[in-house]
């Protein structure tokens, strides 16, 4: 055994032999958080920039039967606009697959960002703003990068910020880099939406530990209204209701296996 600082160094500890120069590169919260993101299996990977290509694997054949393919805005969302619940502003669509509720806003006055990590997503999302004649801004990566980075232009802040289907693919540990996103972008008196699974009806409903011990995220995590209130307690809840089913032929998308929730930041002073 070798020794440290005079003290004896136990089989196994230090290096293991490896002599890695950079065995010790923990220091920041950002590191721990990619320490965990590589605790997954690569092929597990669907919120990083390295997903994309399963991403892009899933947006390839567009003529598949997937309810959220079609270009129809979310009822939930309609339904906020329609009520008065948001007002026209700046808007930021997380996760914004090929464009359709971005689309919708745009059509209503939003000045719109939207990102996805999905090439394949963001290119069928302009052709539709293209033939729309909508202006949206479409950003292609990592979120949570992008919204870091100042050269992108998406720092915020934002009156809106939506999200339909991204945060349910989230890791545990990844909520942490969400809730740094949404108060770095969302403006005093803005407003949050979010639709994700429903914890009974679709997604995972392991412990967040047991994430960590298996291959992957099961498809997706569902939660719970409580949970929801919990890790959004910073904001008011304005409405938290199950999504309305819709049928083909409305010109809303609604699924039931999904949780649908709109929050306010409060506004300074």
């Amino acid at each position: 055994m070798g020794t440290v600082d005079g003290c004896r160094q136990p089989e196994g500890s230090g290096d293991g032999g490896r002599g890695e120069p950079d065995a010790r590169n923990i220091r920041t919260v950002e590191d721990v958080l990619r320490l965990l993101d590589g605790l997954f299996a690569p092929a597990a990977d669907r919120w990083t920039a390295d997903g994309a290509a399963w991403w892009d694997g899933f947006y390839a054949d567009r003529d598949r039967p997937v309810p959220f393919f079609a270009a129809k805005p979310d009822e939930n969302l309609v339904s906020y606009l329609d009520r008065g619940l948001i007002t026209v502003g700046r808007a930021l669509d997380l996760g914004c697959g090929p464009g359709r509720n971005a689309l919708h806003l745009a059509s209503l006055g939003f000045e719109v960002d939207a990102v996805d990590l999905s090439p394949a997503a963001v290119s069928w999302a302009r052709e539709r703003a293209r033939e729309a004649g909508a202006a949206v801004r479409f950003h292609c990566g990592d979120a949570f990068a992008a919204l870091a980075d100042p050269d992108t232009g998406l720092g915020g802040p934002y009156d809106l910020v939506y999200d339909s289907g991204c945060f349910h693919h989230l890791p545990p540990h990844r909520r942490i880099s969400y809730l740094a996103l949404l108060d770095r972008a969302l403006a005093p008196g803005g407003h949050f939406g979010l639709a994700c699974f429903a914890a009974g009806a679709m997604g995972s409903e392991l412990p967040d530990a047991d994430f960590y011990r298996g291959p992957g995220l099961h498809g997706g995590l569902a939660y719970t209204p409580e949970s929801l209130r919990a890790l959004f307690a910073d904001l008011t809840e304005v409405e938290l209701r199950r999504m309305r089913d819709e049928p083909p032929q409305s010109p809303a998308f609604g699924e039931a296996f999904l949780w649908t929730a709109l929050f306010r930041r409060p506004a300074r002073g």
